[in-house]
């Protein structure tokens, strides 16, 4: 094989480093200063990264805006739903997400269990204007389509992995407008190593005007993506896996495990045993083969199917059925061990195999039955057949799409643990709400533990809210609608301005609201600090100049009770009030 030299150009490039470098200097020592932050840009683009994604960098509207404004954010009262469910809140925020996220990171860095968004997907075509940056639609005619749109999602995407919890994952739709392009910026934001997997959801069927397209000679688009990413190096976020239902028998299954005789057996041997199974393939006049097996089975023999399903002959029927010579010690008779099942003969051989129990169950398809499944791999097939209800769903039009309910609950499912395990859900491209009913669904179908977070703009912000009311005639839930304000940088009693907008923070960092809340309270002079009655307080969010001027017995008497005192507007506002006492 002949040589090569690596990087050819790599020499030329660092020789033009070390001559820009040289200038630099000698600008120093003329101390030319426009010379000086010129030359420091050319070393900048000479020295820039060798791979990744580089794109016309855009300055966004509402990021200049926070050069001069500290958002806050104002309860719309009028919009609380309470339904004395439990303690905890889930919330609706209105306002730009670039907005609402720089607040959750004041109050939920590193607390976001999963985070799912639906971003536009810039389709840039006028019947889809689905794209606005800088108040503009960005349509086909635009010079810098792509720049645009990774300039809006770069600064969201950094801070949602701040967001999540170490072992957090988030998880994004989008098609082949900006797939890969999101794919190498995501790759940068959360590690190429942490990609879990790229999920393709079977979203639309090839009929009517597409199928047309298709008899053309078009490659029609039928799927779309979901981008799963974990902030930590669990690969695993899998946590509950999906299924498929297959139709028929699979004639893999052809051991049986005889209890009475405790040996394996030919499963063809039970068919011919069990009176009822033999009389229905005489019925078909059919010999009792597992292909013929199949045929009745795919024939939704209901007698067949419950014969099979049942435990008694489910759990002893195997397949891959193989010699097995590890070193344990087993007695004669079925054992189960690190999810293989070991069978010892009398005469002392062991075989492994996998058990038909557990590829009998409910599967998640459209309409879920009982039955033979596969656990589903990143191909999620049938979504399709949720469009012709999706109008409809959570009794709400939406003009720029809904994803199908079915599609987000099953996402959410698999990416969680279940249980009572306490789950924050984040959505902050919320539009319709749909994440919001799909958690809502999930906690009454799984006695679950979740709560979720909604962001969304004024666009869709009162068809999120009707979603929410309409979910809750439903599945009863406690929500509080916050809209984001702003508060000048420049503001005359800046510290008194932020006060003022604290509580909303502490109840959105407790997921609560704290008129119902007898462990919390607030404290902002020095009076109500000496005067409050500690008895089931758990945390006193406290004023921090109050703080400070606590006296020795009077900081006692929090530390005896064990109670959390915690600064604000500090504990929020640090960087913005820079010293301010």
């Amino acid at each position: 094989m002949s040589d090569f030299i690596e990087r050819p150009y790599e020499n030329e490039k660092n020789k033009a480093i070390k001559y820009v470098k040289q200038l630099l200097d000698k600008a120093s020592v003329d101390n030319k200063q426009s010379d000086k932050d010129e030359l420091a840009e050319i070393l900048r683009l000479l020295d820039s990264k060798r791979y990744g994604l580089v794109w016309e960098q855009h300055a966004e509207k509402v990021r200049e805006k926070l050069k001069d404004v500290i958002p806050v954010f104002k309860e719309n009262k009028d919009k609380k739903l309470s339904n004395k469910v439990n303690d905890d809140y889930n919330f609706l925020l209105e306002g730009d997400n670039l907005y609402i996220l720089d607040l959750l990171l004041r109050t939920h860095r590193e607390k976001i269990n999963l985070i799912y968004i639906d971003p536009p997907y810039n389709t840039r075509s006028k019947k889809n204007e689905d794209f606005k940056y800088n108040d503009t639609f960005v349509t086909a005619t635009d010079s810098y389509p792509h720049s645009k749109w990774l300039s809006f999602m770069a600064p969201r995407l950094r801070k949602a992995k701040e967001l999540l919890t170490p072992d957090g994952v988030i998880a994004v739709s989008i098609d082949n407008h900006e797939g890969y392009q999101l794919k190498i910026l995501m790759d940068e934001i959360f590690g190429e190593n942490n990609l879990v997997g790229d999920l393709h959801v079977e979203t639309s069927a090839i009929a009517g005007p597409r199928r047309v397209q298709a008899m053309k000679g078009s490659v029609v688009k039928t799927t779309e993506f979901i981008l799963i990413y974990t902030k930590g190096n669990n690969l695993h976020a899998m946590k509950r896996p999906m299924y498929d239902g297959i139709p028929g028998f699979d004639i893999h299954y052809s051991k049986f495990y005889d209890g009475q005789k405790q040996k394996l057996i030919n499963f063809t041997q039970v068919l011919k045993n069990t009176p009822k199974i033999s009389e229905t393939f005489k019925q078909f006049k059919l010999s009792t083969s597992l292909k013929n097996l199949d045929c009745l089975v795919r024939m939704d023999n209901k007698t067949i199917k419950d014969w099979l399903y049942s435990d008694e002959i489910s759990k002893n029927l195997f397949r891959y059925v193989d010699k097995y010579d590890g070193p344990e010690q087993l007695k004669v008779g079925v054992n189960e061990l690190d999810g293989k099942f070991i069978i010892q003969n009398k005469d002392g051989s062991k075989v492994q195999g996998y058990r038909y129990f557990n590829r009998i169950g409910m599967s998640d398809d459209y309409k879920p039955q009982m039955g033979e499944r596969a656990v589903r791999g990143n191909l999620w097939r049938g979504f399709s057949a949720d469009g012709g209800n999706l109008n409809k769903e959570g009794g709400v039009n939406f003009k720029h799409g809904k994803k199908p309910l079915r599609l987000i609950k099953q996402l959410i499912k698999a990416l969680t643990p279940g249980g009572k395990t306490p789950i924050t859900v984040l959505d902050f491209f919320a539009g319709s709400g749909t994440t919001g009913e799909a958690v809502m669904q999930l906690n009454a179908e799984e006695a679950g533990n979740y709560k979720f977070i909604l962001g969304t703009n004024d666009e869709a912000i009162d068809v999120a809210y009707k979603r929410m009311q309409n979910t809750n005639a439903e599945y009863p839930m406690n929500l509080k609608f916050f809209r984001t304000d702003f508060v000048r940088k420049d503001a005359e009693d800046l510290e008194k301005s932020l006060l003022d907008n604290t509580k909303a923070l502490i109840e959105l960092e407790n997921m609560t609201d704290l008129n119902e809340r007898t462990d919390i309270a607030i404290v902002l002079n020095h009076t109500q600090a000496s005067e409050l009655n500690l008895k089931g307080l758990s945390k006193v969010y406290m004023r921090q100049r109050v703080h400070r001027m606590l006296v020795p017995f009077e900081q006692e008497r929090y530390d005896s009770a064990h109670i959390e005192i915690i600064d604000i507007p500090d504990e929020f506002f640090a960087d913005e009030l820079g010293g301010i006492e």
